[in-house]
């Protein structure tokens, strides 16, 4: 009975495997928790294990009158479930590790950008200032000029005052210096004809 058992499913499985194809695709379960496997295409056929959601099976053949595909998964195993419950993309178990990731390694880069952003924004903030300071340094040095210009030109125009003065002294003083002269030699010419006795005509000479 037992071996009768085994020959009537060992020609069911060969007669599913004439109506069915064989793919040697991979195949993903679909986003159901669990998903049971049967030992035949069909739920009449008993159930010999699980698949979680997400994890990667080989199908090998479908059988379109029952809609159901033969797979294998990364246990060895070869079983019956439902097409519906197939899928031909990563489920979202498998597809949110991997968006995590992505958004982690484009977080990094943001992050990366933002501090070589940042640091280039400093760098162009500091020669910024150092410009600022260096023309502000040259404006403070200008001033600087044009005000020991102004004391140099008040300096100026006072020694030239000072020489003005000097020389209309000098002039003033030689002017006095002359005119002392010329009065002291008027008076001597007034004085010297009184202070000086003439002298007597002597007429002997005629007797």
């Amino acid at each position: 009975m037992h071996k009768l058992r085994h020959i009537c499913f060992a020609l069911l499985s060969l007669s599913f495997a004439a109506s069915t194809h064989a793919a040697d695709e991979k195949r993903y379960i679909s986003d159901e928790l669990i998903t049971y496997i049967h030992s035949g295409p069909g739920n009449q056929y008993r159930i010999v294990g699980t698949l979680n959601s997400g994890e990667e099976v080989e199908l090998l053949g479908v059988s379109e009158a029952n809609s159901y595909g033969q797979v294998r998964d990364s246990k060895g195993r070869t079983a019956w479930i439902p097409l519906d419950q197939l899928s031909d993309q990563p489920s979202l178990r498998v597809k949110v590790p991997a968006l995590e990731q992505q958004v982690q390694t484009l977080t990094q880069k943001l992050d990366t950008i933002d501090a070589s952003w940042n640091q280039r924004t400093a760098e162009m903030q500091k020669k910024v200032t150092e410009s600022d300071s260096t023309i502000q340094g040259l404006r403070d040095e200008n001033q600087s000029l044009k005000d020991q210009l102004v004391v140099a030109k008040k300096k100026v125009d006072a020694v030239a005052v000072q020489l003005d003065d000097k020389q209309r002294a000098i002039i003033m003083q030689w002017f006095l210096y002359g005119g002392g002269v010329a009065g002291v030699g008027l008076i001597l010419g007034l004085l010297l004809p009184h202070v000086v006795p003439r002298r007597k005509k002597d007429n002997r000479w005629m007797n």
